[in-house]
């Protein structure tokens, strides 16, 4: 699996930005994708995740401004987010989850990043 983002940039405090992820290749055992992030001298974060059965869940940090949506006929996942704060900086990790056996097991797949930066 191939995992793609894009829409990152440079956006004030209170604007709003919209991620893609694409996803190619074998994803037919996919589940789940989802978002996490990494600010300077931060850990990685989970910013928000959504399964293949349309259950969607998010950070405490972004619940309220964010929303994961997708669009199965372009094996793409979206986060639109909404009144960002400087807190918001990082960059932003995309994921894709595929299911490799029927005990659970699986392994993710990441992208390159991209950056948000919130500043005025």
């Amino acid at each position: 699996v191939h995992v793609v983002e894009s829409g990152g940039g440079l956006v004030q405090p209170g604007g709003s930005l919209r991620l893609s992820c694409v996803a190619s290749g074998r994803t037919a055992g996919v589940v789940a994708m989802g978002w996490y992030r990494q600010g300077t001298m931060k850990q990685r974060e989970l910013v928000a995740q959504l399964t293949r059965g349309n259950s969607a869940s998010y950070a405490d940090s972004v619940e309220g401004r964010f929303t994961i949506s997708r669009d199965n006929d372009k094996n793409t996942v979206y986060l639109q987010m909404n009144s960002l704060t400087p807190e918001d900086t990082g960059v932003y990790y995309c994921y894709a989850h595929e299911l490799t056996d029927f005990e659970g097991n699986g392994v993710d797949f990441w992208g390159k990043g991209t950056l948000v930066t919130v500043s005025s």
